[in-house]
């Protein structure tokens, strides 16, 4: 029997990692949720025809093109969905909004918070919804610890302490990529942005910070037998004080040895505190100062079906949802917003509060001084 939702035709720019897992999401949200329109996935772009077609059987898409911009200008087409390298997010996005798309857009939104103002602006003007990847943010742990400081479980917060740190560019030999132009890059931009998003769902806005961007590593191999001169950060860390009156600070890192994935946080509060690791995500650690002296500890908190949405996923608690069920979390929140059910879960103006704050500790960095956000 033919379904009477209507379709939502879905184009994918850009088919690496992240294009793979916004691919997973938008193939996993129609069976766990209860979507508002049918998720088609009509056509994907790549930079040449062969590695399109591939990626379409791969992926289940109908069609595949070289040509992004053919892709935005099928009438058939809903929902622009952007994976390319960050320079190239503002061209392909102001082009979907002049199309009359909605766009779905990996972060960074853009490289200059002016250029994401410019794109959040569009979009407003255009009538279109967005959604930038943050996917992090969509993990039932992250929602309950928000509840919990929100109840007043940890009483007033005084400290924050987040990282987002990994390896993949800890050896010297890696090559000189589109990450370290300084357009594009920057590990402060690149993976800092995830642990100052995660900071303001948990405690609100930052409204000061102090910075401090190093490059470790002043050379890369740039492809063609000679070096190239990096100007972006290899890691990028910032004091912050927020809006509540804690204080706290932020870390992204991509030359932290032997780390893969280390997304984490710790919040302490006058009556709690919490403790989180992206490495062990389907957990929350709990204090709480009010247990009796000689029971006091960090307790492990396990997702449940009690944590929403998880339940949608596995009826058993501790079973785990993994990385992929993130993003689909993240599609269903966007596929509502775009049939009018909710706003919108992270749109482009959010992805520019971002931008706003990676560039104004970038700037704190340079004149070694507070700046107010």
């Amino acid at each position: 029997m033919a379904s009477s939702k209507p379709d939502l035709n879905i184009g994918l720019i850009g088919t690496g990692f992240m294009g793979k897992t916004h691919a997973f999401g938008f193939s996993t949200a129609p069976k766990v949720f209860d979507l508002p329109r049918n998720i088609v996935l009509h056509t994907v772009a790549d930079v040449t025809q062969d590695s399109a077609t591939q990626a379409a059987g791969a992926l289940g898409f109908a069609r595949a093109t070289d040509d992004w911009r053919k892709l935005i200008a099928d009438p058939d087409i809903d929902v622009i969905d952007i994976t390319t390298p960050n320079a190239l997010h503002k061209e392909m996005a102001l082009a979907a909004i002049a199309a009359g798309k909605h766009v779905y857009c990996e972060k960074p939104l853009a490289p200059c918070a002016s250029d994401a103002l410019e794109m959040a602006r569009a979009a407003e003007a255009a009538g279109v919804k967005t959604q930038v990847g943050f996917n992090y943010l969509c993990n039932p742990m992250l929602r309950l610890a928000r509840a919990m400081i929100e109840a007043g479980e940890l009483g007033d917060i005084r400290g924050y302490r987040g990282i987002h740190a990994e390896d993949y560019m800890a050896d010297a030999a890696t090559p000189f990529s589109f990450r370290h132009d300084p357009v594009g890059g920057g590990a402060l931009a690149d993976i800092g942005s995830h642990a100052l998003a995660t900071a303001e769902m948990l405690l609100g806005p930052i409204t000061e910070v102090m910075g401090d961007c190093v490059t470790m590593i002043g050379t890369r191999p740039d492809g063609r037998g000679g070096t190239r001169a990096v100007e972006v950060d290899d890691v990028g860390r910032a004091f912050l004080r927020f809006a509540n009156g804690a204080q706290g600070s932020v870390e992204g890192n991509w030359i932290a040895t032997g780390r893969q994935m280390q997304h984490d946080f710790e919040i302490y509060g006058t009556k709690g505190a919490l403790a989180f690791s992206q490495q062990r995500f389907n957990e929350l650690h709990f204090y709480d100062g009010c247990d009796a002296p000689g029971r006091r500890g960090f307790r492990r908190i396990e997702a449940a079906p009690e944590h929403p949405p998880y339940g949608r996923f596995c009826v058993a608690p501790g079973h785990q949802i993994g990385f992929n069920d993130l993003k689909a979390i993240e599609v269903a929140g966007y596929v509502d917003a775009i049939a009018g059910d909710g706003a919108e879960p992270f749109g482009f103006c959010a992805g520019h509060r971002i931008q706003t704050l990676v560039e104004t500790i970038q700037t704190s960095s340079r004149h070694r001084a507070w700046k107010s956000v």
